[in-house]
């Protein structure tokens, strides 16, 4: 089931997207055309898919594992309560709804 988000560009323009089931937050932002640049390809060793959430929302994912913690504490305007990294966030229906923020080009 397709999850409906929404999601603010880095110039604060809002966009509301489709996150269908089988993709991460990263490929729903870059295949809708988001300036995420996803140098990895996903596999959590870059941090240019770095976002902000809202902090229900990031508590609700839980801990973020040490490469993603690693990649954040390093990262342009790394928030600890907020940042992740879009990659390592897979499709959760119980997402519906949520807002993301692009964090600055690191």
């Amino acid at each position: 089931m397709p999850t409906n988000i929404t999601a603010v560009d880095r110039d604060g323009t809002e966009h509301s997207l489709v996150w269908d089931e089988g993709q991460t937050l990263m490929e729903t932002l870059r295949d809708n055309d988001l300036p995420v640049l996803a140098s990895c390809g996903g596999t959590a060793s870059c941090a240019t898919c770095h976002v902000y959430l809202e902090e229900p929302v990031a508590a609700r994912l839980g801990e973020r594992s040490a490469d993603e913690a690693e990649l954040l504490a390093d990262a342009d305007g790394f928030r600890e309560c907020g940042s992740r990294l879009s990659c390592q966030i897979g499709h959760d229906a119980g997402l519906d709804g949520i807002r993301v923020e692009l964090a600055p080009e690191s």
